[in-house]
């Protein structure tokens, strides 16, 4: 979850750039990554849509929309919220969105769902940061950051679809907060990424480096994040690989100014292959965000070191490579958090992107989409 300070400076930025919007139709384009053309992708620009800041369902404040899923069961999609129950307790919502070959018309919220602790209530003030959402066979599995000043650990736990905890799966050695700082999660840079590859596994993303894997990203250096990947019928921990994280686009426009970079979250292609979204921002400058796709074939299982940063061990990375940046295509990206793939009610295939808010007055609930022209499969 990034937690961006937006001065009136930088929203009239983006106000401005959206005026220069790619055109509806206008194509991205990756016909070989990797060199494998089997693994080309082509898409095609839909729109936007946003929520207003402060709109409220139910008299529940819509906000935080940190990870996106279709459910096909529904043709609705679900949308989880990253309110530490400060505004109202941990929740995800049920949407509709009007999308079709002719582009991208509207969002209606139509409902939430409370999710609940083990205990079977709401989870208690400030015990939970849920980050990203995907529908699997037994459920809804979802991911929380923790909480690493409270020393709280992150996971991954699957729920009914009425919020009911069923399970939670097993955090590997090395993850959990420490009061030290020697080895863990950093603060708000744990779990932002889930996705079920083709084969069933889930994989698992972290947002930058744990602490004994080495320094968060600079704007001369990426970081090194983990993915994790779980059988998920049992919870069996397969194996862990290393992402890079690029280094941060951007510098604020004056020195000391807040900015950052990382892994917000992932989805499978087919399985090994995944799309990735890389983003940040630099005061008074804006959003950067950049869409990879990630090959896990070849890279290392580091999942029995216990620090990147201290090996000698020779490590291949996942490999990436850059898809598109939604800066460089004419458009204003708010803090895109979310991505799925999902079928417009004409049966068009679609990606839908959305924007954590922050729940910030000078930000947005921002929906972008495209139509699938071609993927892996």
């Amino acid at each position: 979850m990034m937690k961006p300070f937006l001065t009136t400076a930088a929203l009239a930025l983006l106000l401005c750039t959206t005026a220069r919007a790619a055109d509806i139709g206008a194509v991205v384009d990756v016909p070989c990554p990797f060199g494998d053309c089997k693994a080309g992708i082509s898409l095609s620009y839909l729109g936007e849509y946003d929520i207003p800041t402060g709109f409220m369902e139910n008299g529940v404040e819509v906000g935080g929309l940190s990870g996106i899923e279709f459910d096909p069961a529904t043709g609705h999609y679900i949308s989880i919220s990253d309110d530490r129950s400060e505004r109202a307790p941990a929740r995800f919502y049920d949407l509709d969105i009007d999308v079709g070959a002719d582009g991208l018309k509207g969002v209606t919220v139509l409902d939430h769902v409370t999710l609940k602790d083990k205990s079977g209530q709401p989870f208690a003030f400030r015990t939970v940061d849920s980050e990203s959402i995907r529908i699997g066979k037994d459920g809804i599995y979802w991911s929380s950051e923790g909480d690493g000043k409270a020393l709280l650990p992150p996971f991954v736990r699957v729920a009914n679809r009425d919020g009911s905890f069923v399970r939670e799966l097993p955090l590997p050695e090395g993850f959990a907060p420490t009061a030290d700082k020697s080895t863990g999660i950093r603060d708000n840079l744990a779990f932002e990424g889930l996705t079920f590859l083709s084969s069933g596994d889930l994989l698992v993303g972290m947002e930058s480096a744990l602490y004994q894997d080495g320094p968060m990203t600079t704007l001369t250096n990426g970081a090194l994040a983990r993915l994790i990947r779980y059988d998920a019928a049992t919870g069996e921990r397969r194996a862990q690989y290393v992402y890079p994280v690029s280094p941060i686009p951007q510098a604020p426009a004056k020195p000391g100014g807040w900015n950052d970079f990382g892994m917000s979250e992932i989805l499978a292609l087919d399985d090994r292959h995944g799309l990735s979204i890389e983003r940040g921002y630099a005061q008074d400058i804006g959003n950067s965000v950049v869409i990879n796709m990630f090959d896990l074939d070849g890279a290392t299982d580091v999942s029995a070191i216990p620090s990147l940063a201290k090996t000698d061990q020779r490590i291949v990375p996942v490999r990436k490579t850059q898809v598109m940046d939604l800066r460089a295509l004419g458009l204003a990206p708010d803090n895109i958090e979310g991505v799925t793939f999902g079928k417009a009610k004409d049966g068009t295939d679609v990606l839908i992107f959305v924007a954590d808010n922050n729940f910030n007055p000078t930000q947005k609930t921002q929906f972008f989409a495209f139509k699938v022209l071609r993927r892996p499969s």
